[in-house]
């Protein structure tokens, strides 16, 4: 009487002996790779989505189908969807039940009270580096800020976004403390969309760039208390600020 062999195994091999239902080393090893594959490819795939919402590609409110964007990225549904969850749990992306996933979008109240965090992040990111700051340092911190200059003088809103997002991280590196840096960088990303709408904001480019001027002579004197309060007043949205801002956030349906 023959004996029956395992759905595993091919005709003409032999079972090898172990116990019934229990996986076989390599067959093992490989559904592990393929989970740390998945997990790879949608943390990717969440870098990247992170990315179009923070650059403005994808604007709050923008729909998030999952068919959409697997045909997008050449991938299976899996992954993104996977991404999307990683997303929501950051709070960029809403998932709603039976309707799809959506680019976040935060109230008024909600998008003031972030940005006041954000000023204190700053203020204490700036406070550190005015007092740990190297000779070294300085001249990181003078690249980054007139890398904007050119930007500034064109206009050139695409670009200064970019080139601004640098200067603040490097004032967030130069506190030489990792937990606030990926705070300060987490929200920072967050709020990405609505710092790129202000640029838009006639004049604002060439005022940021003044007010980035001030933080870093501050910090280049090492006038920690002065750093954090120009760091600070440069984030927070208060007065015309935050009528310019509310002015250029999209407008709702209805």
């Amino acid at each position: 009487m023959s004996s029956r062999l395992s759905p595993s195994v091919s005709a003409g091999e032999s079972e090898r002996p172990g116990r019934p239902g229990v996986a076989r080393p390599a067959d093992a090893a490989a559904a592990g790779s393929a989970r740390q594959g998945d997990k790879k490819r949608s943390e990717t795939l969440r870098e990247t989505i992170e990315e179009l919402i923070a650059v403005g590609e994808l604007s709050p409110g923008d729909p998030l189908d999952e068919t959409v964007l697997a045909n997008r990225f050449g991938v299976s549904r899996t992954p993104i969807r996977e991404a999307l969850i990683q997303l929501a749990s950051a709070g960029l992306v809403e998932m709603r039940p039976r309707r799809g996933a959506l680019v976040a979008q935060i109230g008024p109240q909600r998008l003031v009270e972030m940005f006041d965090v954000m000023g204190e992040l700053e203020a204490m990111c700036a406070r550190l580096a005015a007092r740990r700051m190297t000779a070294e340092d300085h001249r990181k911190l003078q690249d980054a800020h007139h890398a904007c200059l050119a930007s500034r003088d064109a206009g050139d809103a695409n670009a200064y976004y970019y080139l601004n997002e640098i200067f603040h991280r490097t004032i967030y590196t130069l506190g030489y403390n990792a937990f606030l840096t990926e705070e300060a960088i987490k929200l920072h990303r967050r709020l990405g969309p609505y710092r790129r709408l202000q640029l838009r904001v006639r004049d604002r480019i060439a005022t940021s760039y003044d007010e980035h001027e001030g933080i870093v002579q501050a910090l280049l004197a090492g006038d920690a208390a002065l750093a954090a309060e120009r760091a600070r007043d440069h984030v927070v949205v208060q007065g015309q600020r935050f009528a310019d801002l509310m002015a250029s956030l999209p407008r709702q349906p209805g």
